[in-house]
């Protein structure tokens, strides 16, 4: 079985473009978890051959690097330009959100996993080494029996018995099966990071929405005072008006009955 390669990174090219990888990729680690869970059940069983082994070790290793692949994305997803418009920068801003914690709960699920294959090879070791020790030391009780009375010839066959106790069998299969262990806990220290890094990318995006809804309320505030003020001007301006008309008035009337003094007065 093969699996492709994420080795060659390339930067990313527009802000969609990334999300839909991201998911993608999140999607793929989530279905590759399932398979691992599923092959890691098998360990210990009839079912655990060399064949099983590789593919495991394969498809584990391919996750954790489409894990590493995914982290490097969403750090890009920093660099570009927020938007001008607020509802872009909202919309962005639920997308990262949706996509941390869905990738977040992927890894959380692939660690569970690989820290339960890791516990199924240590098993595996140490059934294996038990096993050898067990079987040496049935051999050599019945030559005890036997060679009670030569203390020499026993110690021989001691010493002949431990060099044969562990078979190449054995030892290929105890040499595999804690490579496999490192690369396991290799990884795990990989995912750590990637939790790690997780982390603070959520605290910095934190900041940055704090930043952008302090922006737009700072905004509001201001459209607000502006509708406040425009809101006294008018008033003003209307209370300037009746205030006009009142004077208008008077001075009509006052005009009128100065008229009508003058036009009584000559007549």
């Amino acid at each position: 079985m093969s699996y492709r390669k994420t080795d060659s990174y390339s930067p990313p090219q527009d802000f969609s473009s990334v999300i839909q990888t991201c998911s993608a990729n999140i999607q793929k680690i989530t279905q590759n978890t399932a398979q691992i869970k599923s092959m890691v059940n098998q360990l210990g069983t009839k079912q655990d051959t060399s064949e099983l082994q590789d593919k495991l070790q394969q498809l584990q290793h391919y996750t954790n690097q489409l894990a590493k692949e995914t982290n490097k994305h969403l750090k890009d997803l920093g660099s570009f330009p927020m938007p001008h418009s607020p509802s872009e920068q909202r919309q962005q801003k639920i997308q990262r959100e949706r996509l941390m914690n869905d990738f977040s709960a992927a890894l959380n699920n692939f660690q569970a996993v690989q820290r339960r294959a890791a516990d199924k090879e240590k098993e595996s070791v140490a059934r294996a080494r038990a096993g050898s020790r067990l079987s040496f030391e049935d051999g050599a009780h019945d030559e005890q029996l036997v060679s009670f009375d030569n203390n020499d010839d026993f110690g021989q066959t001691m010493a002949q018995k431990e060099e044969v106790a562990i078979t190449e069998e054995d030892l290929e299969l105890i040499k595999e099966r804690e490579t496999n262990i490192r690369q396991l806990e290799s990884d795990i220290l990989d995912v750590n990071q990637i939790f790690k890094d997780l982390a603070v990318m959520i605290h910095d995006q934190g900041d940055m929405i704090d930043s952008i809804e302090a922006n737009v309320e700072n905004a509001e505030v201001h459209v607000e005072r502006g509708a406040e003020q425009l809101q006294r001007a008018a008033y003003y301006q209307q209370k300037s008006r009746k205030k006009m008309c009142i004077l208008a008035m008077v001075c009509s009337v006052v005009i009128v009955i100065l008229g009508v003094i003058i036009w009584a007065s000559t007549k």
